[in-house]
């Protein structure tokens, strides 16, 4: 026995030969196999723990090393056996099982490992995505329960675009706390704009108690908040104008800037009680200037009840003043494109525009008119002219139950409400053509 060559693994024996390499005792053997059919095998031999001879294939000779290995690649492999082996490693067949099953125990918990974290973060994406913010629960709400609204939830839509939404929108619904709430609230408030810091208060509750009943959301984040605590307890408002402040309404009106239909406006809202949105989306179709008769169509009242308005001639002439500018529109107030009503605040923010305090500056982009509607018992509304022509009706003799019936508020005594059918419509001519008499009266003097 000797050195395996390169020429002893070229020759062609005729019969299977062995070719075997020096070693000391105890270090195993390299060792190679010639067959007459050309085939070349390198091999390890070792006695194992058991005393039996064991061959480990180590491959195939190639002395070109690309479909196998040189004399040289397998004598190393061989050294790195013995080496093993001296080492105390008897049984190396097993021990290579051992170490590749280990290999394969370990890739296939890796593959495991990995496809958990996958599928985790695969299902914590799922979950993200599966969580609804209070935008998804707006528009939820909006297609439920504000398009039963009679503005199919315009109003609401645009005050929650505006204060709500920007802030709380992208929030997942379950981390909305009692904070975000008054976020919301607080920056309403710091504006001065109190009443509409406890309406949209009054909406946000609505729209949580809604997600709460569909078992969106398990509480409600509004709960603990008392609504006296948004903007300070209600005052129920009580202003009525004087017959002297009618009076010196009539004279600042020509000079306060407003349209003509502006103008109006107003003296209907004062002479029919009218509330100022149903005047905006009044249509000339349910007004009859020769029958002096104006119905309010259910859709458009508040109570969604039909409403026949009597108009005295004090308020049919305003009617015919508007009937002048809109022309043959369907629209007695057409917004600019004449595709629909003007919007019910238009007449609202004109005459506050004009009703700022001496101490507050003109706004921008607003009447240079600021106080040219100021009166002596302070700042008025639209709304107010509607208590104030029905507190005027009951001044001149009229029944409290005929003037409730000229502002289509509904009976809140129950018995009244089911047993009482008269319809007073008559008194509530009379009602109406009175009032329109007596403002005649005081706006000419």
């Amino acid at each position: 026995m000797a050195t395996i060559t390169d020429k002893q693994m070229a020759a062609k024996p005729a019969k299977p030969t062995w070719l075997i390499e020096d070693a000391p005792r105890g270090c195993g053997r390299f060792m190679a196999r010639l067959r007459p059919n050309g085939e070349r095998h390198f091999y390890f031999r070792y006695t194992n723990s058991s005393s039996e001879r064991v061959f480990l294939p180590l491959g195939v000779y190639d002395p070109a090393g690309i479909d196998g290995l040189t004399l040289k690649e397998a004598r190393a492999k061989a050294g790195e056996l013995s080496r093993l082996y001296q080492g105390g490693v008897r049984d190396l067949r097993e021990h290579f099982q051992a170490e590749e099953e280990a290999r394969t125990a370990a890739r296939e918990a890796e593959q495991k490992r990995l496809a958990a974290e996958k599928a985790a973060f695969e299902a914590a994406e799922a979950k993200q995505a599966a969580r609804k913010t209070v935008q998804d629960l707006f528009d939820h709400w909006a297609k439920v329960d504000l398009i039963n609204r009679k503005d199919g939830g315009d109003e609401v839509r645009r005050m929650f675009k505006k204060d709500v939404l920007p802030l709380l929108g992208t929030l997942p619904l379950e981390e909305v706390r009692k904070g975000h709430i008054t976020e919301v609230t607080d920056a309403l408030l710091a504006r001065g704009v109190n009443r509409m810091a406890k309406l949209i208060f009054s909406l946000m509750r609505q729209m949580f108690r809604f997600a709460v009943d569909r078992d969106l959301l398990e509480h409600d984040p509004t709960a603990s908040i008392r609504k006296a605590k948004i903007g300070g307890k209600d005052v129920e408002r009580d202003r009525v104008l004087s017959d002297e402040e009618i009076s010196s309404l009539a004279k600042l009106l020509p000079d306060a800037g407003l349209l003509v239909s502006t103008e109006a406006a107003i003296w209907i809202a004062l002479s029919t009680c009218c509330r100022i949105g149903e005047l905006m989306n009044a249509r000339w179709e349910n007004v009859d200037l020769k029958a002096g008769i104006w119905l309010i169509p259910a859709e458009d009242s508040k109570n969604g009840k039909a409403h026949t308005v009597t108009l005295s001639n004090f308020s049919r002439y305003q009617f015919e003043r508007i009937k002048a500018i809109s022309g043959k529109c369907q629209w007695c107030y057409p917004n600019t494109k004449k595709t629909g009503p003007v919007c019910s605040k238009t007449v609202t923010k004109q005459l506050g525009d004009r009703q700022r305090k001496p101490d507050q500056a003109t706004m921008s982009n607003r009447s240079a008119n600021s106080h040219a509607l100021l009166l002596k018992g302070g700042k008025w509304t639209p709304h107010d002219l509607r208590r104030t022509g029905a507190t005027i009706m009951t001044a001149l003799g009229v029944l409290p139950e005929v003037a409730e019936r000229c502002l289509n508020h509904t009976e809140e005594n129950k018995v009244k409400r089911t047993y009482q059918r008269h319809s007073y419509s008559k008194e509530m001519s009379e009602a109406w053509n009175l009032l329109g008499a007596h403002l005649q009266k005081i706006t000419e003097q």
